[in-house]
């Protein structure tokens, strides 16, 4: 495993240990390096977080690519996982944890806003197609986006979720039920 692999799984570590606090000095002391050495591969702990986020989401891009070319999986099957994936190395991040990152590193969380605004158009055709079937309703897509991605700057931007002690997956999941199935008992 190159350095830089290993540098961003002692960030992951760390921060699920110490949220947005943890330090340079923890990432060297947990990866048994100097700093010196550590400040060769990331410029500080912007960086770091940087460097943190292009891999979960290229994490997620991979995971939502082997979900369209699971053959085994329906339409609606693909929808619901593609909306939800999480790659199995990234399921054990506490992502409530981000709740301060907005304040603390505007930069880095205008990066996760960008990228849960952008790429879009895998999870799009899968709806038309989905609508096309008669296997969803027709409903807007730009509004189902504005739900979806709104939620989710919601559970990263607020304590809420740990404030009601519910996991970040289970939180996503329980949107995706709302949003699949609504709230009415009524069919």
């Amino acid at each position: 495993m190159e350095l830089k692999e290993r540098i961003i799984d002692a960030v992951l570590q760390e921060f699920n240990e110490k949220g947005l606090k943890f330090t340079m000095d923890d990432i060297a002391k947990r990866l048994g390096i100097s700093k010196r050495t550590l400040y060769t591969v990331v410029q500080d702990k912007e960086a770091l977080f940087v460097e943190a986020v292009e891999d979960v989401f290229g994490a997620i891009k991979e995971g939502e690519r082997e979900i369209l070319e699971d053959e085994a999986l329906d339409i609606v099957d693909k929808l619901k996982k593609i909306l939800v994936v999480l790659p199995r190395k990234y399921r054990s991040i506490d992502y409530r944890q981000l709740y301060d990152l907005k304040s603390r590193f505007p930069r880095i969380y205008a990066k996760i806003e960008n990228r849960l605004e952008t790429e879009w158009e895998p999870t799009f055709q899968l709806m038309e197609q989905a609508m096309a079937e008669g296997r969803i309703r027709r409903v807007s897509l730009p509004i189902f986006k504005a739900m979806f991605s709104g939620t989710i700057e919601y559970y990263i931007s607020r304590k809420e979720l740990i404030d009601s002690n519910i996991a970040y997956e289970e939180a996503l999941q329980q949107m995706l039920d709302i949003l699949f199935e609504g709230i009415s008992l009524d069919k």
